[in-house]
């Protein structure tokens, strides 16, 4: 796919203490911007200037949430190169969401070939310290302008960019999560599966409840039953029961994380027994209760793993693992993390590069 590139005129200050970034507050210079028309498909790629967009007030995609993202960083290595994690399984998940919402799918070669020419124009926004990162955001968005409910016709593909500070500035500690016993956040069929605002913008009410309570995030129940173990709400979730990683399995509304499947696969490889299937809170506080339940920890992006050290549910409040990070966590934070950062050799190909 070619790709026109506007550099700007007038390039932003770059933060100077990397220690003070935050989490998307700081934009990079420039945003990537892809068309798409039904029957010519996309076409007119360009990386221009960060700026607005422009949008009618009938544009889809403000009244029926006709719009999908992605997630994923480039790192800098200690040796000043940068480098992506996966980028492939956040493209295919980016399809699969693109096929659940009705919106235009890309070829993963073009695409991945988008994302690496943008962070290739970008790479001086990818900041230095261990722990930091360029979090980038792929998106696309319906921007058919009519108010009738149908198929998209017309939509545009966007990479905007942030320099992120490290997850864990004071070091990896455990979090409090909430069971949320009332709201649900997806049931099977729906868009549970998909990376979509609208499962996001629904998870609000109950994480606001959570966090004036003391708790960092939710943990839901399925939406049928109300029973099962879900996802964190920006995680996926693990637990580690008598030697064995149990992790609820993918029947179509829990999100496919790239970093839980990367667990899955160094547990494995590394001979520790994993089931991914149906896990019931009453299941999981038995073998709490039993002492049985060793660690548990949720995994995703931003924290690529975050220990789990308090657990309540039903006016009831647990404590895991003496609310300390377990053995396994820290083994995995640090082989996944050290990979990304180029601290330890990748001996799984998940490392692409970037020129």
């Amino acid at each position: 796919m070619d790709i026109r590139i506007e550099k700007t005129a007038t390039p932003k200050q770059k933060p100077t203490d990397e220690s003070k970034l935050g989490f998307g507050q700081i934009f990079s210079d420039h945003m990537l911007i892809v068309d798409y028309e039904n029957g010519k498909g996309w076409f007119n790629a360009r990386i221009v200037p960060f700026q607005n967009l422009s949008f009618s007030p009938a544009t889809a995609v403000f009244h029926y949430g006709c719009e999908i993202f992605e997630g994923l960083k480039a790192y800098r290595t200690a040796e000043g190169n940068v480098q992506l994690f996966r980028p492939i399984e956040n493209v295919r998940r980016m399809n699969n969401s693109a096929e659940r919402m009705c919106l235009p799918q890309m070829d993963e070669e073009d695409m991945l070939q988008l994302i690496e020419k943008y962070v290739e124009v970008e790479k001086d926004w990818v900041p230095n310290t261990f722990g930091t990162s360029l979090y980038l955001r792929p998106f696309i968005l319906g921007i058919d302008e009519t108010l009738g409910v149908h198929t998209i016709q017309k939509a545009q593909f966007l990479i905007i960019a942030s320099p992120s500070g490290s997850y864990y500035p004071e070091g990896i500690n455990p979090v409090k999560i909430m069971i949320e016993t009332e709201d649900v956040r997806a049931v099977r069929g729906g868009t549970g599966y998909a990376k979509c605002g609208g499962n996001y913008a629904a998870s609000t009410r109950a994480g606001h409840k959570a966090e004036l309570q003391g708790y960092s995030q939710v943990l839901w129940l399925d939406g049928v039953e109300q029973k099962y173990i879900e996802e964190v709400g920006a995680m996926n979730v693990m637990f580690k029961i008598d030697g064995t990683v149990v992790t609820p399995g993918l029947y179509g509304s829990v999100l496919p994380g790239i970093t839980r499947k990367s667990c899955i696969e160094l547990l494995k490889d590394k001979g520790i027994a994993v089931e991914e299937r149906k896990i019931s809170a009453d299941e999981l506080f038995q073998a709490l209760r039993e002492g049985r339940l060793e660690e548990a920890w949720g995994t995703g992006t931003a924290a690529v793993v975050s220990p789990i050290g308090e657990l309540s549910y039903k006016g009831e409040k647990y404590t895991i693992n003496n609310f300390e990070i377990g053995e396994t966590t820290q083994w995995l934070y640090d082989t996944l993390t050290g990979m990304q950062w180029g601290k330890t050799e990748d001996n799984k190909g998940w490392i692409v590069p970037i020129k």
